[in-house]
């Protein structure tokens, strides 16, 4: 009995599919390498110790993605700040962006242009890009609020990373486990 036409063009079909689905997993696999069905390389944040000394607002959460999930080496510190912004305006501009945010933590910063405003969960702010002085870094400067509580993070980009790490950063904050701490950590 000799197999139909149909049946052939199901079987090869099939056969490229696990083909296919084979690849994807032995690249996903990859040690270091955290893949899409495209192929495209996605971060993949690992929470590591909080860095810096003790301070009015405390010790928050700090976050890494190695230099082979981001393109560079990318450090995330993110905290929250009860009863420090505004409680009618928020994060209205830049300059409430800068006075409220966490640059200090790395240093001396330089804006390199304009901020803009973000949503995360439920939650409005800003953003802006920062050239970190004496380093081959950047810095994203991160703050957003409910109420008059809000949470800052701030982003170290390392050289070979992305020039805009935003849109990940942004992805990571609005992401489960973040907004859970979030309501946590603000009391929502």
């Amino acid at each position: 009995m000799r197999p139909t036409g149909k049946f052939v063009a199901i079987s090869a079909a099939t056969a490229l599919l696990c083909a296919a689905a084979a690849v994807w997993i032995f690249r996903s696999s990859e040690p270091g390498r955290a893949t899409t069905a495209s192929g495209e390389v996605r971060p993949v944040w690992t929470e590591t110790d909080w860095p810096f000394g003790a301070d009015p607002w405390g010790k928050g959460k700090a976050f890494r993605c190695k230099a082979d999930d981001c393109g560079g080496e990318v450090q995330l510190y993110v905290r929250a700040k009860l009863g420090f912004c505004n409680c009618t305006a928020g994060i209205a501009d830049d300059g409430d962006l800068d006075q409220m945010g966490d640059l200090a933590l790395i240093g001396k910063a330089t804006p390199i242009g304009a901020g803009r405003e973000i949503i995360v969960g439920p939650m409005r702010g800003r953003s802006r890009a920062y050239r970190v002085e004496g380093s081959r870094n950047a810095a994203l400067s991160l703050a957003f609020n409910q109420r008059c509580d809000m949470v800052a993070a701030t982003a170290l980009v390392g050289p070979g990373a992305p020039a805009s790490m935003e849109p990940a950063v942004l992805a990571f904050l609005n992401g489960d486990r973040m907004l859970r701490w979030a309501e946590i950590a603000l009391g929502l």
